[in-house]
């Protein structure tokens, strides 16, 4: 079986190293992926750092983009040489949650393992794709074709942070033009919220941070107002830019005082959308009542509750009639052995993406 270069995580917080490790053949229904980009998300440092738990030895990466090289028995609308962007979003398409429309909630363990230490023994294949590596193999219904217009590092920028910030805005959240949005937290995913509130006509979109820097960043990406979420109250200023409070607050983020806090946001009847990911047993509070008597409400946003081969190709072609911002949303190119570089620069919080590049 062929070899390739990965950057392996053997213990949580240490660093990854890079190795030679082997990758099986596609198997019926997978395709492999020469990659040419893997942007680094902030999900990968947070498995990283054991704050999900998981296997080790592991390769992550989830955000990718590279040509298919390699095709499985079955595989249909895909060919050899395509340009695809590569998801960590695995469907069987035909379980209760892939049948109503939800495949990012598949049911179904199509668990496979195509990576293997070159003593045989297991390599875990962390969120379906690992792509901190030179080449993948991952089901079929992960993968998207992509014109062959788009850049490689903008293009793997679509696999994760892009569709979850904006289809939280447009699938879960909904949100109809002129309404008034929230947005907490301003780095990859919330700068992408921020942009899917512009593309669906919010009126004021308000963006919340710590940093003044990130918030002069998120009027670049379309936020109409900003403030210091480390100021006294941050929600009434926000509310006084709204003269009201907000239809819907994305919480992009996982830190528990910005779930605590967000529900003082929003208006009667508006929504908490949960969109970053705090690490498991976190627990945050509320009161029940207010919701209640307000009409309000908690909403999960898992990868934006996105249809990949629905809602990619037209990200796609707003990008490439210049109304969505991909290459401004990245920070820094690396190489695979800088990987752990790139990483440190990814939690130091200034970064929007940081990509590693493939030659």
């Amino acid at each position: 079986m062929p070899q390739i270069k990965a950057a392996v995580c053997h213990a949580f917080g240490a660093p990854l190293t890079i190795e030679t490790v082997t990758l099986a053949a596609p198997e019926h229904g997978e395709v492999e992926v020469t990659l040419k980009a893997c942007a680094i998300c902030h999900s990968d440092v947070t498995y990283m750092e054991g704050g999900w738990g998981g296997t080790l030895p592991a390769v992550y990466g989830h955000e990718a983009a590279g040509h298919v090289t390699a095709l499985g028995a079955g595989v249909r609308g895909i060919a050899l040489g395509d340009p695809v962007v590569v998801t960590l979003i695995r469907s069987c398409g035909t379980c209760p949650s892939c049948a109503s429309g939800r495949p990012v909630a598949c049911e179904s363990d199509m668990a496979s393992g195509p990576l293997t230490m070159p003593d045989g023994s297991p390599l875990h294949q962390a969120m379906h794709t690992g792509g901190f590596a030179e080449r993948v193999v991952v089901n079929q219904s992960q993968v998207v074709k992509l014109s062959d217009t788009i850049a490689m590092e903008a293009a793997s920028l679509l696999a994760c942070g892009v569709i979850t910030g904006i289809g939280a805005v447009v699938n879960a959240a909904q949100l109809r033009a002129g309404q008034d949005v929230v947005v907490i937290g301003t780095g990859g995913v919330g700068l992408n919220a921020i942009q899917g509130a512009r593309i669906a006509g919010a009126r004021r979109i308000v963006a919340v941070d710590m940093t003044p820097e990130k918030l002069v960043i998120a009027q670049e990406f379309g936020a109409t107002d900003t403030v210091l979420a480390t100021s006294d109250k941050p929600w009434r200023a926000a509310k006084k830019a709204m003269g009201r409070g907000a239809d819907a607050v994305f919480v992009t983020v996982g830190a528990i005082p910005a779930y605590d806090q967000a529900p003082q946001y929003l208006a009667n009847g508006g929504k908490v959308i949960m969109v970053g990911m705090p690490h498991s047993g976190a627990m945050s509070t509320y009161e029940p009542v207010m919701l209640a008597a307000t009409g309000q409400g908690m909403v999960g946003s898992k990868m934006g509750d996105v249809v990949i081969a629905r809602d990619i190709p037209w990200m796609v072609d707003l990008y490439e009639q210049g109304r969505l911002k991909l290459d401004e949303l990245i920070s820094g190119r690396w190489r695979l052995d800088q990987i752990n570089e790139a990483i440190t620069d990814t939690k130091s919080g200034s970064a929007k993406r940081n990509v590693i590049v493939f030659d």
